[in-house]
């Protein structure tokens, strides 16, 4: 059973309760902004969440561990902001690795699949041989609708046309309600754990799982460092990546603000915000800077690179 203001079952929102009400002295060091939404969920998509389980860390980690490094440090890396900026600006890493959290994810099995390609994680995934998944579905709203771009293969174009729209909601609705059907079928069991005949036999969760669609939501707990994390965020929150992990990738940028914010804004800076350029590309501007005149065809750079460096100079 599904409480349908936030998400969450049932056995979730008392897990959440408890947690909250119960609380417990510690002598660690803790990040005020992340303490106060803890366990609060964050919502996303039709059906999706996001909410933080626990954490370790917050900027004076990352401070610390890098003075280890660098002893008590020079003039211009001993205040705490310039010296994270410094680790960013010049992509020290380890430092980052030193704060860790853990989100419990709600999101369709097509991002999942998408999202498990980071690879530097711990993941604990809903178990559909175990237990059997929800009758939730993602199904895009009208405006997310788009023609496949004839630009980039992997990207969306320009939005459907209302009758197009009407017919692609209609079919991604039927065709998951059907494939859950069949599921519960194959199951001999509803979602609320009730058998449907008693004169036959289900199939195995572990084989009636297999005809569901891809827009069929899954749950798990995602723990990351925060280097991984930002660099997850870095890919997935980029324009380019898709519209429905962005979504998600917006959220967790929104946590790690909350959580570290010295650190999120050196990473707004030195990485979401800014632009990596070859040494070819930064010779083209020195010739410009210089008053020559540059064209693409003996700049020494593509066609799209070209066009690239153009946009960032507008």
């Amino acid at each position: 059973m599904n409480n349908s203001k936030n998400n969450l079952s049932t056995d979730q929102l008392n897990e959440i309760n408890s947690s909250i009400n119960s609380s417990s002295k510690t002598i660690r060091p803790v990040a005020p902004g992340i303490e106060k939404i803890l366990y609060q969920v964050f919502p996303a998509l039709d059906h999706g969440f996001v909410r933080v389980v626990d954490y370790m860390g917050d900027d004076q980690a990352i401070v610390q561990a890098a003075r280890v490094s660098y002893g008590k440090g020079t003039s211009r890396v001993s205040e705490d902001r310039g010296l994270i900026r410094y680790l960013m600006r010049h992509r020290h890493s380890t430092p980052f690795e030193m704060c860790e959290i853990k989100l419990h994810v709600k999101l369709p099995m097509f991002i999942a699949r998408q999202w498990i390609r980071h690879r530097t994680a711990s993941i604990n995934e809903y178990s559909a041989r175990y237990s059997v998944l929800d009758k939730e579905f993602y199904i895009p709203e009208e405006k997310d609708l788009a023609v496949q771009s004839k630009l980039n293969k992997q990207g969306r174009g320009n939005i459907l046309s209302p009758k197009d729209s009407e017919e692609a909601l209609f079919l991604l609705k039927r065709d998951a309600e059907k494939s859950y059907e069949t599921y519960e079928y194959l199951l001999n069991e509803n979602n609320k754990g009730e058998v449907i005949d008693e004169n036959r036999d289900g199939l195995s969760r572990e084989l009636a799982r297999i005809n569901l669609t891809l827009n069929t939501y899954t749950q798990w707990y995602w723990k990351t460092n925060l280097h991984n994390l930002m660099n997850f965020i870095f890919l997935r929150a980029d324009s380019h990546a898709q519209y429905e992990i962005r979504v998600y990738a917006d959220i967790i940028y929104k946590i790690m603000e909350s959580w570290v914010p010295i650190t999120a804004e050196a990473f707004n800076s030195y990485r979401s915000g800014s632009v990596e350029l070859s040494a070819e590309a930064i010779n083209v501007i020195k010739l410009m800077l210089a008053g020559n005149k540059v064209d693409q065809k003996t700049s020494g750079l593509s066609l799209r690179e070209w066009n690239e460096l153009h946009n960032y100079l507008k």
